[in-house]
Protein backbone atom coordinates (compact mmCIF):
# COMPACT_ATOMS: atom_id res chain seq x y z
CA UNK A 1 0.00 0.00 0.00
CA UNK A 2 1.45 3.42 -0.85
CA UNK A 3 2.26 5.79 2.00
CA UNK A 4 -0.23 8.53 2.69
CA UNK A 5 0.65 12.03 3.79
CA UNK A 6 1.66 11.87 7.45
CA UNK A 7 2.56 8.15 7.39
CA UNK A 8 5.89 7.30 8.96
CA UNK A 9 7.73 4.85 6.68
CA UNK A 10 9.79 3.66 9.66
CA UNK A 11 6.74 2.60 11.71
CA UNK A 12 4.29 -0.07 10.79
CA UNK A 13 0.65 0.73 11.36
CA UNK A 14 -0.68 -1.84 13.80
CA UNK A 15 -4.25 -3.01 14.13
CA UNK A 16 -6.06 -1.41 17.06
CA UNK A 17 -9.21 -2.67 18.73
CA UNK A 18 -12.11 -1.13 20.57
CA UNK A 19 -13.03 -1.87 24.17
CA UNK A 20 -15.93 -3.98 25.39
CA UNK A 21 -19.25 -2.15 25.54
CA UNK A 22 -20.26 -0.54 28.82
CA UNK A 23 -23.99 -1.24 29.09
CA UNK A 24 -26.63 -2.52 31.50
CA UNK A 25 -29.91 -4.29 30.70
CA UNK A 26 -31.82 -1.02 31.30
CA UNK A 27 -29.64 1.13 28.99
CA UNK A 28 -31.84 3.67 27.18
CA UNK A 29 -29.16 5.67 25.36
CA UNK A 30 -26.05 4.27 23.71
CA UNK A 31 -23.26 6.70 22.81
CA UNK A 32 -20.83 5.44 20.19
CA UNK A 33 -17.39 6.71 19.30
CA UNK A 34 -15.38 5.44 16.38
CA UNK A 35 -12.21 3.81 17.77
CA UNK A 36 -10.31 4.71 20.97
CA UNK A 37 -7.39 7.09 20.47
CA UNK A 38 -3.82 6.50 21.60
CA UNK A 39 -4.31 8.00 25.09
CA UNK A 40 -7.36 5.79 25.67
CA UNK A 41 -5.70 2.66 24.33
CA UNK A 42 -2.66 3.26 26.54
CA UNK A 43 -4.77 3.15 29.72
CA UNK A 44 -7.71 1.00 28.48
CA UNK A 45 -10.25 3.72 29.27
CA UNK A 46 -12.84 5.45 27.11
CA UNK A 47 -12.07 9.11 26.36
CA UNK A 48 -8.81 9.33 28.32
CA UNK A 49 -7.24 12.23 26.40
CA UNK A 50 -7.33 15.17 28.82
CA UNK A 51 -8.52 17.59 26.12
CA UNK A 52 -11.36 15.38 24.90
CA UNK A 53 -14.62 16.98 26.05
CA UNK A 54 -16.68 13.77 26.12
CA UNK A 55 -17.06 13.56 29.92
CA UNK A 56 -18.03 17.22 30.12
CA UNK A 57 -20.57 16.94 27.28
CA UNK A 58 -22.25 13.71 28.37
CA UNK A 59 -22.30 15.07 31.93
CA UNK A 60 -24.38 18.00 30.65
CA UNK A 61 -26.81 15.54 29.05
CA UNK A 62 -27.31 13.53 32.24
CA UNK A 63 -27.15 16.48 34.65
CA UNK A 64 -24.09 15.17 36.51
CA UNK A 65 -20.61 16.68 36.68
CA UNK A 66 -18.42 13.77 35.58
CA UNK A 67 -15.03 15.42 34.99
CA UNK A 68 -13.94 15.47 38.68
CA UNK A 69 -14.85 11.80 39.18
CA UNK A 70 -12.42 8.93 38.76
CA UNK A 71 -12.97 6.67 35.76
CA UNK A 72 -14.90 3.90 37.50
CA UNK A 73 -17.23 6.45 39.12
CA UNK A 74 -17.80 8.08 35.72
CA UNK A 75 -18.86 4.74 34.24
CA UNK A 76 -21.09 4.01 37.23
CA UNK A 77 -22.76 7.42 36.87
CA UNK A 78 -23.44 6.75 33.18
CA UNK A 79 -24.96 3.36 33.93
CA UNK A 80 -27.14 4.87 36.71
CA UNK A 81 -28.33 7.42 34.14
CA UNK A 82 -29.08 4.53 31.73
CA UNK A 83 -26.33 5.53 29.29
CA UNK A 84 -24.04 3.00 27.61
CA UNK A 85 -20.77 3.41 25.70
CA UNK A 86 -19.19 1.60 22.83
CA UNK A 87 -17.59 2.18 19.42
CA UNK A 88 -18.56 1.61 15.81
CA UNK A 89 -15.15 0.20 14.82
CA UNK A 90 -14.20 -3.17 16.32
CA UNK A 91 -10.69 -2.97 14.91
CA UNK A 92 -8.73 -1.10 12.26
CA UNK A 93 -5.26 -0.12 11.22
CA UNK A 94 -4.51 3.41 12.34
CA UNK A 95 -1.40 5.42 13.00
CA UNK A 96 -2.09 8.02 15.66
CA UNK A 97 -5.55 8.92 16.90
CA UNK A 98 -7.28 10.71 14.04
CA UNK A 99 -10.38 9.13 12.52
CA UNK A 100 -9.10 10.20 9.11
CA UNK A 101 -6.24 7.72 9.58
CA UNK A 102 -8.51 4.69 10.10
CA UNK A 103 -7.86 2.01 7.47
CA UNK A 104 -9.40 -1.43 6.92
CA UNK A 105 -12.09 -0.87 9.55
CA UNK A 106 -14.03 -3.85 10.84
CA UNK A 107 -17.34 -2.65 12.33
CA UNK A 108 -18.65 -3.71 15.72
CA UNK A 109 -21.84 -5.77 15.93
CA UNK A 110 -24.11 -2.83 16.74
CA UNK A 111 -27.30 -4.49 15.62
CA UNK A 112 -26.67 -7.44 17.96
CA UNK A 113 -25.92 -5.16 20.92
CA UNK A 114 -28.98 -2.99 20.25
CA UNK A 115 -31.19 -6.09 20.04
CA UNK A 116 -29.92 -7.21 23.46
CA UNK A 117 -30.99 -3.94 25.14
CA UNK A 118 -34.81 -3.98 25.48
CA UNK A 119 -35.06 -0.42 26.88
CA UNK A 120 -32.79 1.17 24.26
CA UNK A 121 -34.44 4.24 22.72
CA UNK A 122 -31.64 6.17 21.05
CA UNK A 123 -28.08 5.97 19.79
CA UNK A 124 -25.82 9.02 19.72
CA UNK A 125 -22.84 9.00 17.36
CA UNK A 126 -19.83 10.97 18.62
CA UNK A 127 -18.51 12.48 15.40
CA UNK A 128 -18.88 12.00 11.66
CA UNK A 129 -16.89 8.77 11.37
CA UNK A 130 -18.93 7.07 14.07
CA UNK A 131 -22.17 8.16 12.36
CA UNK A 132 -20.97 7.12 8.89
CA UNK A 133 -20.08 3.62 10.08
CA UNK A 134 -22.83 3.05 12.64
CA UNK A 135 -25.97 4.62 11.21
CA UNK A 136 -26.32 2.21 8.27
CA UNK A 137 -26.09 -0.75 10.67
CA UNK A 138 -29.01 0.55 12.74
CA UNK A 139 -31.16 1.95 9.95
CA UNK A 140 -34.71 0.65 10.23
CA UNK A 141 -34.22 -0.38 13.88
CA UNK A 142 -36.84 2.05 15.17
CA UNK A 143 -34.22 3.73 17.36
CA UNK A 144 -33.58 7.47 17.28
CA UNK A 145 -30.17 7.90 15.60
CA UNK A 146 -28.45 11.17 16.53
CA UNK A 147 -25.31 12.49 14.87
CA UNK A 148 -23.35 14.57 17.39
CA UNK A 149 -20.40 16.89 16.93
CA UNK A 150 -17.19 15.18 17.92
CA UNK A 151 -15.95 15.64 21.47
CA UNK A 152 -12.38 15.27 20.19
CA UNK A 153 -9.87 18.10 20.58
CA UNK A 154 -9.26 17.68 16.83
CA UNK A 155 -12.79 19.04 16.22
CA UNK A 156 -12.36 22.57 17.52
CA UNK A 157 -14.26 24.35 14.72
CA UNK A 158 -17.53 24.31 16.70
CA UNK A 159 -17.70 26.39 19.89
CA UNK A 160 -18.11 24.41 23.11
CA UNK A 161 -21.42 26.12 23.92
CA UNK A 162 -22.92 24.88 20.66
CA UNK A 163 -21.64 21.35 21.32
CA UNK A 164 -23.15 21.48 24.82
CA UNK A 165 -26.55 22.43 23.42
CA UNK A 166 -26.54 19.56 20.90
CA UNK A 167 -25.27 16.97 23.37
CA UNK A 168 -27.68 18.12 26.10
CA UNK A 169 -30.59 17.15 23.83
CA UNK A 170 -29.68 13.50 24.53
CA UNK A 171 -31.21 13.92 27.97
CA UNK A 172 -34.73 13.72 26.51
CA UNK A 173 -34.20 10.00 25.84
CA UNK A 174 -33.40 9.35 29.49
CA UNK A 175 -36.60 10.74 31.02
Amino acid sequence: MPLRSGDDPGRSVIRKSSFAPVVAPDTRLLVLGSLPGEASLAVSRYYAHPQNRFWHLIGKAIGTELVPLDYEDRLAALLRAKVGLWDTVASARRQGSLDASIRDAEPTQLRDLAASLPDLRAVGFNGKTSARIGMPQLAGSGLALIALPSSSPAHAAMPLGEKEKLWSALGEFLR
